[in-house]
């Protein structure tokens, strides 16, 4: 398992936010992975831009036009990543889909994620049965290809846990990304489903907006996942955003940390 990210859960319950690059700016972005580290953040997600995000609701994916909009590349990202390295060993984690890592080459793409100093990367829309062409390349860059398991995986949690890597991404609700305002999933069953094939961190995403809810979730597993509570702050605030976001963060890292 990749080191950072096992340090990460080792504290305690993680909270682990997630952003866009280059929603409002790169700049913005580098400054924000710098202020949510310093506010607590275990590990950071980044989402890198893409047209048809399919498991976003309509808050990432505003955040993914304005970011596009931006004319911001994966190049870019990359090297965004590379001066945010210098400041802070937060692990940091690509969230995409397959079609990014595709037009930009699986081992181009595995290699630079190594080289820049990324420690896993999470494709949404790449089913357990045939994630092999991406993990056999991930495992050879150290970089964790993290799995995600939903309540509607019953019989086939157990096989994903037995081959997870990093953390079990568990994901909280059916649909798309977005805050809800009630979280029904019975969440610690699977956990539980989880450990019993590997003794690996499970996060919790989808939904998760307030700190009552991520105190819930974190308490039912090893870390709460929040998206587009804090995407939200980005686009209301744009450039002026990285006080709220850091203010944020850290009223959900001290509420699961109680």
């Amino acid at each position: 398992m990749n080191n950072r990210i096992q340090q990460a859960f080792a504290n305690g319950k993680a909270f682990i936010p997630f952003i866009t690059c280059g929603d409002p700016s790169l700049e913005v972005t580098e400054a924000l992975i710098c202020a949510m580290a310093e506010a607590g953040a275990d590990v950071i997600e980044l989402g890198i831009p893409f047209s048809d995000p399919t498991a976003e609701g309509p808050v990432i994916q505003e955040a993914n036009i304005r970011a596009l909009s931006n004319g911001i590349t994966t190049d870019d990202i990359f090297a965004m990543v590379a001066k945010v390295r210098q400041k802070t060993t937060v692990p940091l984690v690509f969230m995409t889909y397959a079609n990014v890592v595709y037009s930009y080459g699986v081992t181009r793409f595995m290699k630079k994620s190594r080289e820049v100093g990324m420690d896993g990367l999470i494709l949404p829309d790449v089913p357990f049965e045939e994630k092999e062409e991406f993990a056999a390349v991930a495992e050879d860059f150290d970089i964790a290809l993290i799995s995600l398991i939903a309540p509607t995986s019953k019989d086939r949690i157990r096989k994903i846990a037995r081959e997870a890597k990093g953390f079990v991404y568990c994901v909280s609700s059916l649909g798309v990304t977005g805050t809800r305002e009630q979280i029904t999933t019975d969440v610690a069953s699977m956990v539980e489903l989880v450990k019993k094939e590997q003794d690996i961190p499970c996060a919790v995403g989808f939904g998760i907006s307030t700190p009552q809810q991520a105190k819930a979730m974190a308490d039912a597993s090893d870390g709460a996942i929040v998206g587009s509570a804090i995407v939200k702050l980005c686009g209301k605030y744009g450039k002026d955003c990285v006080p709220y976001v850091a203010a944020f963060v850290k009223e959900m890292k001290e509420s699961i940390s109680a």
